[in-house]
């Protein structure tokens, strides 16, 4: 999949343009039913497959104070996107200039630029542009006169509940991570990338990498058994997302540090994505640091029995 950040960028080679336009927080099976619906209309017209997203959550612009915690780390949604077929991804810097569009600006400044739009997908009740003035009606005006379909796809249902992002944030945060499987139709997992940390799991004899977690929705704290990928290969993993109240009393920053069973190498400034399986326990305050690497132990020998 070709990244490009601006639409003047894209080079269609006389071919038409099929596209998708979303936030795709999580590209759930909603996300997915318009992308894929995308993909099969540039197939079937011999068009290209572009998918336009935001480099950040259009609140952090336009509503500071109501930005969620989102479900992907930007680089984890562009492998998921790419993952599903995509020829293109146009990601576009959402900034204070950006946000002062309206709907119908932004939708011939992007066919003036970018080429000929056979076809554009968006969910149905999607907004965009200043004062959300942009919506499907809007769109389908717009295509009747400058000559592209519309599809508005209505939500995905699963057992009887709509897919959105912002329920599987209420799965995430209350610990369900069997439904925020199903919602996305993938086992869930986290990603960010590896930072330096206060190397405290070395100095108990766990080595861990702790992921860059700021702004992203976690699991309620506590130790999880999980897995994760490096280098093509796959590692059982020890996943301690909390606060570290043994060794970092009273701290109010939320940490997730991964144990890799059986791996030996450097993975700083790497994306690490961190597939999350079942809770092992709770976070607790042990009495001494002795306590607590027993208990690592224990939690780690769990991870290594399971099948």
């Amino acid at each position: 999949m070709k990244i490009i950040r601006a639409a003047n960028e894209l080079s269609p080679g006389g071919r038409q343009i099929c596209l998708a336009i979303g936030f795709f927080d999580g590209v759930h099976l909603g996300h997915q039913q318009i992308i894929r619906q995308t993909i099969a209309d540039a197939r079937q017209h011999d068009a290209l497959a572009l998918v336009l997203t935001f480099d950040r959550h259009p609140n952090t612009i336009v509503a500071p104070d109501r930005v969620p915690p989102l479900i992907y780390s930007l680089p984890q949604k562009l492998r998921v996107i790419e993952s599903l077929g995509v020829d293109t991804l146009l990601l576009i810097h959402f900034d204070e200039p950006f946000s002062r569009q309206t709907g119908e600006e932004f939708i011939r400044s992007l066919t003036r630029e970018a080429g000929t739009i056979q076809s554009l997908c968006v969910g149905a009740n999607f907004v965009f542009g200043r004062q959300r003035s942009g919506n499907v009606p809007l769109l389908k005006k717009l295509g009747g006169e400058i000559g592209f379909a519309v599809h508005g796809l209505a939500a995905v249902s699963l057992d009887g509940q709509i897919v959105s992002s912002t329920r599987i944030r209420e799965f995430i945060r209350a610990g369900d991570l069997d439904s925020v499987s199903q919602m996305i139709g993938r086992p869930y997992a986290i990603s960010g990338r590896v930072i330096e940390g206060q190397r405290l799991g070395q100095q108990l004899g766990f080595p861990t990498a702790n992921l860059e977690v700021t702004g992203l929705a976690l699991p309620p704290n506590g130790v999880y058994a999980g897995q994760a990928n490096v280098g093509g290969k796959t590692y059982r993993a020890a996943l301690n997302i909390g606060l570290r109240p043994t060794i970092s009393s009273g701290s109010q920053v939320t940490h997730a540090e991964a144990h890799l069973l059986n791996f030996n190498g450097n993975l700083y400034n790497r994306e690490l994505e961190v597939e999350i399986g079942d809770k092992l326990r709770n976070e607790k305050k042990f009495a001494s640091a002795a306590e607590l690497r027993e208990q690592i132990a224990l939690d780690i020998a769990k991870v290594a029995s399971r099948s």
